[in-house]
C-alpha cells in the first residue's frame, strides 16, 4: 500500500514538473514577444513624434570647440555654436559632414548622408550585373591586362605594398566601335561587385561656366565616399581632347573640365580604391597630360577580332538560339571578315529573323549564312553612304 502511494506521488510530481517546464518555456516565449512588441511600440512612437514634429534645418559642421559643442553653418547662411544629441556618434562629426538641426534649440539631431548630385546619382544606377568575362570572346590577353590594373589592386593591395610600388589608377581602352570596350568595363565591375559609375563624357559638358568641372568633382567625391568604386568614362575624347590657345568660350569650358579631371586623377587627394576606366575610338585626339603614367597607367588596344576570335564570339551569341542541326561555324566566320563583336551579335539576330520569316521556331545553317552575307553587303555600303540635300 505504501509503495502504491509512493508511485502515485512520484507520478504527480513528474507531471507537475513537466507542467512547470512547459509554463516556464511559455513564459520565456511570452517575454520575447513582449520585448519585440515593446521595440515595435517604441519605433511607432518615434515615427509618430517625427510626423508631429516640425521640420529640421540642414547644416554643415565647420569645426569642434569641445566634446559637446560644434560650430555649424546652417543652409540659410548663418553660423551657430550648437550642442549634440546624446545618441549622435561624436567620432563622425568631422568638418564637412551634413547634419540636421532642431528648429528651436539648433541641437544636432542626426548625421545626414552626403548630398549627391542628381546626375551623379543617375550614373550610379547603372547596374553591371549580368555581364561576365564568359560572355566576352577573343579578348583573353586584354582581359588579363585589365584585371591586373583594376581587379588586382582592389582585391590584393598587399602585393603592391610588398613589392614597394603604387597601385595603378586608371586604364584606357581604345579601338574601333563595337569591339567590346563597354562590355569589358561592365564585366570587371560585375566580377568585383563594386559600385559602378557609368559616365558618358559628352553628358558632362554643360552650357553654364563651371558646372562641368563641378560635376566632375561631385563624381569623384561620390566614388571616394562609396569605395571600392569603378568610374567608367565612355567617349572620353569629348572632354579629353588636346588643349589649344585659340577657341570659343565653349572650347575653354571643355578645357576647364579637362583640367578638373586631371586634378582629380592625380591631385593631392589620392584616389584610393577608386579606379578609372576610359574608353575612346580616337586615342590620337586625347591630351598628353591625360595619357601620362600616374593618371592612365595602362593603355589597352581592343582590336577587331581575328578569325579565331570571331569564331569564339559567334559561339557565345548563338548559344541561346534554338538550332535544328550542328552549325558549321567556320563557314560563317569566313563570310564575316572585318566584322566586330556587335556585327557578329547582329548576325545571330538576323539569322533568327530569317527563321521567323520562314515560319520556323529554330535556326538552320542557311539562316546564318544569309545573315552574314546580308551584313557583309551592308558594311560594304557603309563607307559609300551618300545623302542628298533635301
Amino acid at each position: 500500500m505504501a509503495d502504491d502511494s509512493k508511485d502515485v506521488a512520484l507520478a504527480e510530481y513528474s507531471k507537475a514538473l513537466q507542467q512547470h517546464e512547459t509554463i516556464s518555456e511559455n513564459l520565456k516565449n511570452l517575454r520575447l514577444k513582449l520585448r519585440d512588441r515593446q521595440a515595435e511600440y517604441d519605433q511607432t512612437e518615434e515615427d509618430i513624434k517625427a510626423l508631429q514634429s516640425v521640420g529640421q534645418i540642414i547644416g554643415e559642421v565647420l569645426c569642434q570647440l569641445d566634446p559637446e559643442r560644434y560650430i555649424v553653418k546652417a543652409s540659410s547662411g548663418p553660423r551657430y555654436v550648437v550642442g549634440v544629441r546624446a545618441i549622435v556618434p561624436r567620432s563622425k562629426l568631422v568638418q564637412g559632414v551634413r547634419v540636421s538641426l532642431d528648429m528651436t534649440t539648433l541641437t544636432i539631431m542626426r548625421i545626414l548622408p552626403r548630398e549627391v548630385d542628381p546626375q551623379v546619382y543617375k550614373m550610379s544606377t547603372e547596374d553591371p550585373k549580368g555581364a561576365s568575362f564568359a560572355g566576352i570572346g577573343g579578348l583573353s590577353e586584354q582581359i588579363r591586362e585589365l584585371r591586373e590594373v583594376i581587379e588586382l589592386p582592389l582585391m590584393n593591395p598587399e602585393l603592391f605594398q610588398r613589392v614597394g610600388i603604387k597601385t595603378p589608377k586608371g586604364v584606357l581602352l581604345y579601338g574601333p566601335p563595337g569591339t567590346g570596350k563597354t562590355l569589358l568595363a561592365r564585366a570587371v565591375a560585375a566580377t568585383l561587385e563594386t559600385n559602378f559609375l557609368k559616365v558618358v563624357a559628352s553628358a558632362i559638358v554643360d552650357k553654364y561656366i563651371g558646372e562641368s568641372a563641378r560635376l566632375v568633382r561631385e563624381m569623384f567625391a561620390y566614388a571616394r565616399t562609396n569605395e571600392p568604386c569603378i568610374i567608367f568614362m565612355d567617349e572620353v575624347d569629348a572632354i579629353g581632347g588636346r588643349r589649344f590657345s585659340e577657341g570659343t568660350s565653349a572650347d575653354r569650358e571643355i578645357q576647364r573640365t579637362l583640367m578638373e579631371l586631371l586634378n582629380q586623377m592625380d591631385g593631392f587627394d589620392q584616389l584610393g580604391k577608386t579606379k578609372v576606366i576610359m574608353a575612346t575610338n580616337r586615342p590620337d585626339t586625347l591630351d598628353p597630360a591625360l595619357l601620362r603614367p600616374g593618371r592612365i597607367d595602362r593603355k589597352i588596344e581592343i582590336p577587331l577580332p581575328n578569325e579565331q576570335s570571331r569564331l569564339e564570339i559567334l559561339k557565345i551569341h548563338t548559344r541561346p538560339i534554338a538550332k535544328r542541326d550542328e552549325l558549321d561555324y567556320e563557314a560563317i566566320v569566313k563570310l564575316s571578315d572585318g566584322f566586330n563583336g556587335a556585327d557578329l551579335r547582329n548576325v545571330a539576330t538576323e539569322a533568327g529573323m530569317f527563321a521567323i520569316r520562314a515560319d520556323r521556331d529554330y535556326c538552320i545553317q542557311e539562316d546564318f549564312m544569309k545573315a552574314a552575307r546580308k551584313l557583309q553587303e551592308a558594311k560594304r555600303h557603309e563607307s559609300k553612304a551618300d545623302y542628298t540635300v533635301v
